[in-house]
């Protein structure tokens, strides 16, 4: 293989057969159930990147199910995403993500520098509730339930979230194990298309574990739920703040 077809191929490793194709990446009836919780605010200024500012020490935990995605397939996601301020813009970033897919976990954190670590996270219903949970290897890290489908949500105020700038730490070593990228990447979700949304009554609880860290953001109090359906988007980045840059 010559230098130039080096330089016109790679884009993603190995380089002959690389773990996800080309973007964009289209998702197709995504569904979300998220907890808005409230948590000690010294836990949040202890993870949360300068310059980032914490909005309110409010973190959203999120699990998303991805039936029908271009390129990543099927898999299931779980997280804790945070909201913060940018220049004054309101946002949220990315802290912690689970799933079990490979295509995604290297999609997610080549391109843009999402958090991603295998786990087995699970959305379903069982009877009358919506239930998630997260396992690292056999251990529950985290469980959610929510009542399944109690009251409508209007649409517009579960949509204008969704359209907000979204951040993540982006950061590769260099083969002597500095850092030579680490940027606070920022991307938004694009034309999307929100076909259902649901409310609740909920709970969550994190428990701790050595390698998967939920519960680092302890719940003290469940502010809200949602439960919703998407065909979305996920737009490639821009580098918001480079950390090294002199």
């Amino acid at each position: 293989m010559k230098i130039e077809d080096v330089r016109r191929t790679a884009y993603s490793m190995p380089l002959t057969n690389p773990s996800f194709p080309p973007g964009p990446y289209r998702f197709f009836n995504r569904e979300y159930f998220i907890i808005t919780y409230r948590t000690d605010p010294e836990a949040l200024a202890a993870i949360v990147p300068e310059p980032l500012e914490v909005a309110e020490p409010v973190v959203k935990y999120e699990f998303i199910r991805m039936p029908d995605s271009t390129g990543f397939g099927d898999y299931t996601e779980t997280g804790q995403v945070i909201p913060v301020r940018f220049k004054g813009e309101l946002g949220a970033y990315t802290h912690a993500m689970y799933l079990d897919d490979e295509g995604p976990i290297a999609g997610g954190r080549e391109l843009w520098g999402f958090p991603k670590k295998l786990a087995r996270p699970k959305i379903e219903v069982e009877s009358d509730v919506l239930v998630g949970s997260l396992h690292y290897g056999s251990v529950l890290c985290a469980s959610a339930t929510m009542g399944y489908k109690h009251r409508k949500v209007d649409l517009d105020a579960v949509l204008q979230p969704m359209k907000a700038p979204n951040f993540i730490l982006k950061i590769i070593p260099h083969v002597d194990g500095s850092p030579r990228i680490c940027e606070l990447v920022r991307f938004h979700l694009e034309d999307i298309t929100l076909k259902e949304a649901w409310t609740g009554p909920a709970a969550l609880g994190l428990f701790p574990h050595a390698l998967c860290d939920v519960a680092r953001l302890p719940v003290r109090e469940v502010i809200s739920a949602l439960h919703y359906k998407a065909d979305l988007t996920l737009g490639l980045g821009s580098v918001a703040f480079d950390y090294l840059a002199k």
